[in-house]
């Protein structure tokens, strides 16, 4: 366990229900929402412990564990459809000795073992069934259980055969479903020319992708799959797992490439160091290697345990660290005045991606580290995405380095630095820095604020370049330099320019809770916003406020109230919302009679698993409007918690700490 430390029965009991509950967020994350937050990496190591934990403390393990189980469940929008054969996980393992003791176990048992290692592809699993060579339907993991029903999808992904040579009466066989770097480069162009959100990985572009309801958006994404498991075959037999694969590509399967049999630990592991010496330069991700045993007799003979087949094992790399030179230490300045050192490296291709800077957070992180201008750093993507400085290499440092210490003004208008409330950060404290006014409305015209569709950062940094905004309200007088735009072609030509001249005429009728959020005031987001305006009837109330007014308001406390009131106590603020009226921009709440019926007034709820026929945004905006909190975690003050199906170590808190639970009819009949 972490540390070697030994912990107490109590300690140990603490520490396995903080890991229930953040392996079942983050298996939400990762399996439901397609966007996890954390590594896989980072991920095994939580259920590593968890595992161990259980094994020292049997008595404290839970009956639904989420080690003894897959860790999504079924999107309710498409059909459901129950496995034929469980898609169940493999035993992961990460070290050598760990492939070497897998492979002596086998071997012990079955001396003639040969085994199968093969690349394993970072996407998302999908079942494919076959009658009379014909394919009828294409199911994902789901919970490994039930999956989804994902079939009209299947029949635009253009590697899956919609009929095959040999008319077998049944076949079902099972791949990975992903996007190769082409498919999702070109969807980030897109996203990019829209303002959509940039995708950040593959794997959850794949996953989110094989999910549309539309059809039409998943062939023009260009998804792709790689089959690697014959699960049922009626018609014909198969003696080695190599020879089904083989079998599989004459019938038009593109099956996994290059698997590379294995006779000893010691080869198994070569090939696990070959697939992981070319992992990066393939046109698709991994997240590791698969041993397997090819006879299927004798997987038959090894069998399973409670959880998992004891005849394949999965191997995961580490993340990818690289030495590399740090050429240079420059401040940034964000949106809010926070400014935040960027390492500047000498190039180093990493995780399929050239690094050349990663954040060093404040100077808290640079002096824990030591990182200086000139040394020699160990970096890594962390979740293969976020370049971070892991560690200096002393001994390569040369003697002219100097400790590097952040700057007393800003570096981009030359205001006083500020220290944060955290201690930790310094802010920029002048009115009109640049940068701040760059990052403020590339923030302001976001999906996140008023949401003005196609306007995206790049967008607004071209825009500001060459002059047309400066401000705010300068957005909104666009619409008057529409034929130049076109012209110039800076933002795209006519349909472009058109989009997001009518993106910005639609948001001018938002509610002001929109408008709030996109001022960017410090400690004032979304939801604190929404507060706002069902209980101001227009702009102008809000700016007469006071904090001792806004500290009676739900969620409100002294430093968003003092943040608040100092924004609206500057001149050059309120005149801004004064232009914005001007030019249209809807300054009044259209949301303040949602506070006649305050029901839940000063209650909590906590919503977990999936509800029947609403969402859990679509619920927490019920909850909102009638006055009541939608939070994220269980305690003493939660009022009630909410849950659907799979509702996990949230529901057990709840019973735990005598918190009332309730389902969706319930809560419906709340709502009545």
């Amino acid at each position: 366990m972490n540390g070697q430390i030994k912990m107490t029965e109590n300690e140990a009991k603490t520490r396995m229900e903080e890991l229930y509950s953040l392996i079942a967020y983050h298996n939400d994350r990762y399996y439901n929402q397609d966007d996890p937050e954390i590594s896989d990496f980072e991920y095994d190591e939580l259920s590593l412990e968890l595992r161990a934990l259980e094994a020292e403390y049997p008595a404290l393990k839970r009956k639904d564990s989420p080690t003894a189980k897959v860790g999504g469940t079924v999107k309710r929008e498409l059909r459901k459809v129950a496995h034929d054969v469980p898609v169940i996980s493999l035993q992961d393992v990460f070290s050598k000795e760990e492939v070497m003791a897998f492979v002596e176990r086998v071997l012990q048992e079955q001396p003639e073992a040969v085994f199968s290692v093969e690349k394993k592809i970072d996407g998302l699993t999908l079942v494919l069934r076959y009658r009379d060579g014909k394919l009828t339907d294409a199911i994902t993991r789901g919970d490994g259980e039930t999956g989804e029903s994902v079939y009209e999808n299947a029949l635009v992904i253009g590697g899956i055969p919609k009929e095959i040579p040999e008319k077998l009466p049944y076949l079902e066989v099972r791949g990975e479903c992903y996007m190769s770097t082409e498919s999702f480069e070109a969807a980030n162009r897109k996203q990019a020319e829209s303002g959509g959100r940039i995708y950040q990985n593959r794997r959850n572009s794949a996953a989110g992708t094989l999910r549309q309801l539309d059809p039409a958006v998943v062939k023009e994404r260009g998804l792709d799959i790689f089959i690697f498991n014959l699960e049922v075959c009626e018609g014909r037999s198969f003696l080695g797992h190599l020879e089904s694969l083989a079998w599989l590509k004459t019938q038009g399967f593109p099956v996994i490439e290059e698997p590379i049999r294995a006779e000893t630990a010691e080869e198994v592991w070569q090939a696990i160091e070959h697939i992981g010496d070319i992992r990066y330069s393939l046109n698709y991700g991994l997240d590791g290697a698969v041993v397997k045993v090819d006879s299927l007799q004798m997987r038959r003979q090894l069998g399973m345990t409670s959880k998992v087949p004891r005849w394949a094992v999965a191997y995961k790399y580490p993340p990818e660290r690289k030495e590399t030179l740090l050429e240079d230490i420059v401040v940034q300045v964000g949106r809010t005045g926070r400014m935040t050192p960027l390492a500047i490296l000498s190039p180093v291709r990493l995780a399929e991606t050239t690094v050349a800077r990663a954040t060093l957070h404040n100077q808290d992180y640079i002096d824990e580290k030591d990182i200086r201008i000139g040394d020699t750093v160990v970096v890594q993507k962390a979740g293969d995405i976020i370049p971070e400085v892991l560690s200096v290499v002393k001994e390569k440092r040369p003697e002219s380095c100097r400790p590097f210490t952040m700057p007393l003004f800003c570096p981009v208008c030359g205001a006083p630095a500020v220290k944060d409330a955290d201690g930790a950060h310094l802010r920029c404290s002048g009115d009109s820095c640049p940068a701040k006014d760059s990052r403020s409305l590339a923030y302001f015209v976001s999906k996140d604020a008023m949401n003005m569709e196609g306007f995206g950062p790049s967008a607004v940094e071209a825009l500001i370049s060459e002059g047309y905004i400066k401000t705010i309200p300068d957005i909104y007088r666009l619409k008057d330099h529409r034929e130049r735009l076109i012209e110039e072609g800076i933002i795209g030509k006519e349909k472009s320019v058109g989009n997001i001249l009518e993106a910005i005429e639609r948001s001018k009728s938002n509610d002001i809770d929109r408008l709030i959020t996109g001022l960017g005031i410090r400690n004032i987001g979304k939801q604190t916003a929404k507060v706002i305006a069902r209980n101001f009837k227009d702009m102008d109330e809000v700016m007469a406020a006071g904090a001792e007014m806004l500290m009676e308001l739900p969620d409100f406390g002294q430093i968003m109230a003092d943040d608040m009131t100092a924004f609206f106590a500057s001149e050059k603020n309120r005149k801004m919302i004064e232009e914005l009226r001007e030019l249209g921009v809807n300054t009044s709440s259209l949301s303040i009679g949602e506070k006649k019926d305050q029901r839940f007034a000063g209650l909590t709820f906590v919503l977990t698993g999936t509800l029947p026929t609403m969402t859990r945004d679509e619920a927490s905006a019920i909850i909102e409007s009638f006055g009541g909190k939608a939070s994220g975690s269980v305690s003493k003050k939660t009022s009630y918690v909410l849950a659907g199906e799979a509702a996990g170590s949230k529901l057990t808190k709840a019973q735990q700490l005598g918190v009332p639970v309730i389902d969706e009819e319930a809560f419906r009949e709340m709502i009545k």
